[in-house]
């Protein structure tokens, strides 16, 4: 199994940017995937998260609005959109994917047993 992370870079405030998860090794319909974020200091955080079946998702409430997360099923690809982005977005995120057996909210408040791609930063400065 094998998640890859791209689209990362700096930015700044209000500028967009997106990410991309190609996920391999796995049945995707049967997972939820997920975009989390740390920062220095800080806990890691769920973003936003989707079952890749049935489009269950989930959005952290400071990213409502301004995030999308989508997929892409002739790629096998997942992204997040982040719009407007705010010096506060800056962290490293991380793509995961988690078998599909609570919401997409859980997965992204708590997951369990996640696989998890590398990371890529983001960084947005004011």
């Amino acid at each position: 199994v094998q998640l890859v992370e791209s689209g990362g870079g700096l930015v700044q405030s209000g500028g967009s940017l997106r990410l991309s998860c190609a996920p391999s090794g796995l049945n995707l319909d049967a997972y939820v995937i997920g975009w989390f974020r740390q920062a220095p200091g800080k806990e890691r955080e769920g973003v936003s998260c989707t079952a890749y079946k049935d489009g269950d998702t989930f959005y952290l409430n400071s990213v409502k609005g301004r995030f999308h997360i989508a997929k892409d099923r002739t790629k096998n690809t997942i992204y997040l959109q982040m719009n407007d982005l705010k010096p506060e977005d800056t962290a490293i995120y991380y793509c995961a994917a988690e078998g599909y057996i609570g919401t997409a909210e859980h997965m992204c408040r708590r997951p369990l047993s996640a696989y998890w791609g590398q990371g890529t930063q983001v960084t947005v400065s004011s």
